[in-house]
């Protein structure tokens, strides 16, 4: 085995192999494939289940409520654990088999049960679902600490979670809109949704297994930053360690506003509005995030240098503040353009399509360094924790985590869900055929340029209370 450690005279750090980094990043890519697939769960429950656009949100909410009750139950089993399987390992593996399950017998059954137990044969196997996808991405937010606590690597991490969830929403994306809705005819017909979930979950569950291997060496004792993963740690000490450890409790604020924030923009009938009905060219929603991944990349890149060289808070913050000026500048674009202009073929180039391109590239890179900067931020935290009590619980910190991150998602689905209710969209979503009109361009550039803005403004009020920057952490590592 290879030697992990590195000492100096004031420092000791243990590093991972980039392959190791990059396997592991894939439990974030599985779980990202679902989230993805799950973002149709609306047009499914609606189009073909039966019911209403308002009673699908308010449903899902409370359903995404209950998912994020559930992580602290999962994070407290995981700082439990500690087997012959190692403490992460059994709950990626455990997690993925629930999700494939319960994806099964919710896209394949749900529309075959009688109507009057159709509802609550959803909510049950979706709340199944719920158990797997929380723990399977507790893990995510947990196991950052052990892969390694090296400066220079940890936000490595974010280069891998951004191309895996890049590659898993663009790909869903594109699959959905140039295979799968010209395939089937649209969103109303169960064979999209039983070809969908196969696809998903194969790759999911080999995704699952390649993560698997990547934590396999490191899913030890002597990778828990110093400190007894058997000492006995109640419940009520879960509630002093979240009462004294202010950096998580800040880190969780603002990214949850940026959650919010992300929920609304990336939400599916967000994207049917823009690009289905205002573009008139639902294909666009599919190629954008391919088109775009390797430009994207390289903004990507540009935020783990400065977090390797100024520290993770640094990066998390600029990029966040870039995010808010791009932003501002595609709802003005918006605002005064044609979007019908917007065409991604050589033959139909134009200023308006170059525009759109370069906004979103500088955008996309933007969200993508602040959504995933967090995970190695939330190891910060936790060897924070051992720093200043000596208690490791990766498990809490990632599933109290989780647990307000997903309020927050929940909330950003209602929201959207009365929004469109309020434009005449109360019992059917809007759909990629719909004619274009003031209202659904309203309601459009507000859910995906306003709300980021604002969310994200509050986000960086946070984050001036946020003391773990580079020398903070120099100092917890030192010790």
């Amino acid at each position: 085995m290879q030697n992990d450690n590195v000492t100096g005279t004031t420092e000791s750090y243990h590093r991972a192999g980039l392959w190791q980094i990059g396997f592991f990043a894939l439990n974030n890519g599985a779980t990202n494939l679902y989230l993805a697939m799950m973002g149709y769960i609306s047009y499914y429950v609606n189009g073909i289940v039966g019911i209403g656009v308002v009673a699908v949100s308010v449903i899902l909410t409370l359903l995404n409520i209950f998912d994020g009750i559930t992580d602290p139950v999962a994070g407290f089993l995981m700082d439990k654990t500690n087997g012959r399987f190692g403490k992460f390992r059994p709950f990626m593996v455990i997690g993925n088999l629930l999700m494939i399950v319960s994806s099964i017998f919710l896209f394949f059954f749900t529309h075959r049960i009688i109507s009057v137990l159709r509802l609550p044969f959803f909510i049950v196997v979706y709340a199944l679902f719920i158990i797997g996808y929380t723990f399977q991405t507790v893990v995510t937010k947990s196991g950052q600490t052990v892969i390694t606590n090296h400066p220079k690597q940890r936000p490595v991490s974010t280069t891998f979670d951004s191309l895996f969830i890049m590659a898993a929403f663009g790909s869903i994306a594109l699959f959905v809109s140039n295979y799968l809705v010209p395939k089937y005819g649209g969103f109303t017909n169960t064979k999209l949704y039983i070809e969908f979930v196969l696809w998903v979950t194969s790759i999911g569950a080999l995704c699952t297994l390649l993560a698997v291997i990547g934590i396999w060496s490191k899913d030890r004792e002597e990778y828990f930053g110093g400190a007894s993963s058997k000492k006995n740690i109640k419940i009520k000490e879960y509630i002093r360690i979240l009462r004294e450890n202010k950096p998580i409790r800040i880190l969780i604020l603002s990214a949850c506003l940026n959650k919010f924030a992300s929920s609304v923009y990336s939400n599916t009938t967000v994207g049917v509005m823009l690009f289905g009905i205002l573009m008139q060219d639902y294909s666009i929603a599919g190629m954008i995030g391919i088109i775009t991944a390797v430009p994207t990349l390289f903004v990507v890149a540009a935020g783990i240098k400065v977090a390797q060289n100024f520290g993770q808070k640094k990066a998390y913050v600029l990029f966040t503040w870039c995010g808010i000026i791009f932003q501002i500048f595609m709802l003005l674009q918006f605002c005064v353009g044609d979007l019908t202009q917007i065409r991604f073929s050589f033959k139909s180039i134009n200023f308006m399509t170059v525009l759109f391109f370069i906004l979103f590239v500088l955008l996309n890179g933007s969200k993508s360094i602040t959504n995933n900067m967090v995970v190695p931020m939330i190891a910060d935290c936790s060897d924070y924790e051992v720093y200043r009590s000596g208690n490791y619980v990766p498990g809490l910190m990632g599933a109290v985590f989780s647990f307000v991150d997903k309020v927050f998602a929940a909330l950003g689905t209602t929201f959207v869900g009365m929004v469109v209710s309020l434009i005449g969209y109360g019992k059917v979503f809007p759909q990629v055929e719909d004619s274009p009109n003031i209202k659904i361009k309203a309601a459009a550039l507000f859910l995906y340029c306003v709300i980021p803005i604002v969310g994200w403004l509050f986000s960086m009020l946070c984050m001036k209370f946020y003391i773990l920057d580079k020398v903070k952490m120099k100092e917890i590592h030192s010790k």
